[in-house]
């Protein structure tokens, strides 16, 4: 067990901010209280003075899998020699011993969604873990949480330049097009027992029975509509993820009824299609209805500084609690763990992150991090 003492605690829910003692037992939130006796056994944590929020979440991210200081030993990203590849599993590519993991937790990061890159047309099976932890069936709390898909330069660069298919954007749609086709196809007929199991195909169906959306590399207005054209089609969930000039089309966005996942935005306008990158765009999707969530695309904005695009998307027109909500609840809720995660609840994960001032500001410093009721990083005095 573990009692937080005396700290201003951020739930991120209707109760809005508190002065109270929070406790964890079992991993879980078990209360949240003015005043609470220490239990026999448990740890006490003194957080008089601090700031309490639920662990901070990234929605995007490729940690793990394009590893730091490795190179391409440690550079599992893309399986980049097939446009289509759903069967791929970021669960056997993620190394929990990456150190940008201790980076996450010394920046109170405590859970990523994580997933391959976006060479391919249909890249393979993002997985949200949690940060903490030496083997990734300890770290996992949802695992198929979305299929990746990408459009735009780098599924065109990777194949086209070869002589492949997709060279074009109408190549990238029509390959997307045909993959869900025959594995709604495929689906169809094993409701009727009409078709033996196919590994190619089983994967899509968590996808196609609502469980998880599909999640879009998206740059440009056009790949963005055609992502969500796609997606009606075929009556899918989706997330707009990067969604770099979604600022130009917010309000058909949230008509879309779509989330958006915004970023790197701490980063190089290094290719043509990002040429619009910008802090105010999650500001102006927010204000268009939009519900949004951060990523730094980890490594293309290296994880720990999720809290610095926080800061500089409020700076920018999001504003305070919109940015914090990004990075904790509305993530949570695009990446469909907020059961779990997001905020600070009595029966959710006790997954913390104690500041000693606002995540927003860059010269707090985080405290403890702590992973299901434990406290997993301090730093060094």
């Amino acid at each position: 067990m573990l009692l937080i003492k005396g700290g201003t605690l951020h739930t991120m829910e209707a109760e809005g901010t508190l002065r109270a003692d929070l406790l964890a037992c079992s991993g879980r939130i078990a209360g949240i209280a003015p005043h609470i006796d220490p239990p026999e056994g448990a740890e006490v944590f003194d957080a008089a003075g601090l700031e309490v929020y639920p662990g901070i979440i990234d929605a995007h991210s490729h940690i793990g899998i394009s590893e730091e200081k490795i190179g391409v030993q440690g550079d599992d990203c893309n399986e980049g020699t097939n446009p289509i590849t759903p069967c791929l599993r970021a669960i056997d590519a993620i190394n929990p011993m990456d150190s940008a993991f201790h980076n996450a937790l010394a920046s109170g990061i405590t859970g990523a969604m994580i997933g391959p890159g976006s060479a391919n047309v249909i890249g393979g099976q993002f997985a949200f873990l949690k940060t903490y932890g030496r083997r990734v069936e300890e770290m996992v709390v949802l695992a198929p949480a979305a299929l990746k898909i990408a459009f735009g330069e780098n599924p065109k660069g990777n194949y086209g330049p070869n002589g492949n298919m997709p060279a074009t954007r109408m190549g990238i749609a029509a390959l997307l097009r045909e993959a869900l086709f025959h594995a709604r196809q495929y689906l169809e007929q094993q409701k009727s027992g009409g078709t033996p199991p196919d590994f190619q195909y089983e994967c899509y169906r968590d996808l196609f029975e609502g469980k998880i959306p599909l999640k879009a590399h998206v740059h440009r207005a056009d790949d963005i509509f055609t992502a969500i054209r796609i997606a009606k089609e075929f009556g899918l969930g989706l997330t707009l993820d990067h969604c770099t000039e979604g600022h130009l089309v917010a309000d058909a966005i949230a008509e879309s009824g779509f989330p958006a996942i915004v970023g790197p935005s701490l980063a190089s306008r290094s290719k043509i299609e990002v040429e619009q990158s910008d802090f105010h765009t999650p500001g102006v999707l927010h204000k268009a209805g939009v519900l949004i969530a951060l990523t730094t695309d980890h490594p293309v904005t290296r994880i720990q500084y999720l809290p610095l695009c926080a800061a500089l998307a409020a700076k920018e027109g999001l504003g305070e609690e919109a940015a914090l909500r990004a990075v904790t609840i509305d993530a949570a809720r695009i990446c469909r763990v907020d059961d779990r995660l997001g905020s600070l609840r009595v029966g959710k994960d006790a997954d913390l992150a104690i500041f000693d001032g606002s995540p927003l500001v860059i010269a707090s410093r985080v405290r403890a991090t702590v992973v299901g009721g434990r406290v997993v990083y301090r730093p060094r005095a």
